[in-house]
């Protein structure tokens, strides 16, 4: 495996950051006045050497009986624009199909960070795909809201020769991927937002099952005020990915909020979040309260307040751990339930 699963940037920097990257920070500060180049490489960098760990903490519960595609090209945009597909071994015919968009903050990641997780998913008996899409600051928003679009087309185009069910299409994401997720489904059901963004959908409500949502961002009003080290690194992040310091009045800065946007149409719905993410009662929860107000048929997976140890973000992937499992299982029954 190469790059992994993106590690918390929201934590204490007793618990996340050496010595040396505090000293970078220094740096970092002072140019970081003028572009968000610097931080959002340092971000970038606390996140991929966190990668390797969390990959290898789900890479002993992989089966081996998945056949691999891998590097598969969606669209002319080198390996930022291609994609990894799973199946389960021996398997021909179309199978309904998870579509998995990773995290990282906008500005990190690639799909070899959840290749393990879609491993496992597509030994339950689906075809799972897992995405790249080029991240920021190389480019700004919506290119990869576009290049996911355009993803979703070439799949469905191409079903039969990939073994797709496009009649049962579920997207996931975590963490900034699960904010990507939740546009895309927007993009789908809501035929007003998909004109303010100014992007076609690839899908049509009928062909998009559910969405599967992890440990994601829903809401970005409050970010410009957010205090400490999470704060000041969603403000960096977010002006490398907007492509404007003050990102909060951009376009972009208002559509990212699909908590403003989701209507009763919205997919079928899976949400969770770790009781110890700061993003659990701050986007995951109030998403699933409004989804479920709608009449959206949700499944919401939390945890209580006071569980210890505390479930960080992308507790999901921790699958050496008991809450890791359980939320895999509530998954693989979601999906059974959806594409049944």
């Amino acid at each position: 495996m190469t790059s992994a699963v993106s590690k918390p940037w929201y934590r204490r920097p007793s618990r996340m950051i050496p010595l040396g990257f505090l000293a970078a920070g220094v740096i970092v500060a002072v140019v970081g006045a003028l572009t968000p180049w610097p931080a959002a490489l340092l971000i970038r960098a606390l996140f991929e050497k966190g990668a390797a760990e969390s990959v290898a903490k789900m890479v002993p519960y992989v089966p081996d009986t998945v056949d691999a595609r891998l590097d598969i090209p969606y669209a002319n945009g080198g390996s930022d624009t291609t994609f990894d597909l799973f199946r389960p071994e021996g398997v021909t015919g179309a199978l309904p199909t998870v579509v998995w968009i990773h995290g990282g903050a906008w500005i990190s990641g690639d799909k070899q960070n959840v290749d393990p997780y879609a491993r496992i998913l597509a030994s339950h008996g689906y075809t799972t795909v897992s995405l790249n899409y080029t991240v920021s600051p190389e480019t700004t928003y919506p290119t990869a809201l576009t290049q996911l679009n355009d993803a979703l087309r070439y799949l469905v185009a191409n079903a039969e020769e990939l073994g797709i069910d496009s009649d049962q299409i579920v997207i996931a994401g975590d963490s900034a991927g699960a904010n990507l997720t939740s546009q895309l489904a927007v993009l789908t059901t809501n035929k007003e937002y998909a004109a303010l963004v100014g992007i076609e959908p690839a899908l049509s409500p009928d062909l998009l099952s559910a969405v599967i949502l992890n440990c994601g961002i829903y809401d970005v009003s409050g970010i410009p005020n957010a205090p400490g080290i999470g704060g000041w690194g969603f403000r960096i992040a977010l002006w490398a990915y907007l492509g404007e310091k003050d990102w909060s009045r951009t376009p972009g800065g208002q559509e990212m909020s699909t908590l403003d946007y989701v209507t009763e149409d919205f997919p079928t719905t899976w949400i969770s979040g770790g009781n110890g993410d700061p993003l659990t009662p701050a986007q995951s929860k109030p998403l699933a309260d409004k989804l479920t107000g709608l009449g959206v048929d949700v499944t919401p997976v939390f945890y209580p307040d006071d569980l210890e140890p505390a479930l960080p973000h992308e507790y999901q992937f921790e699958l050496n751990t008991a809450p890791a499992q359980d939320a895999l299982e509530s998954t693989l029954a979601f999906l059974a339930k959806v594409t049944g």
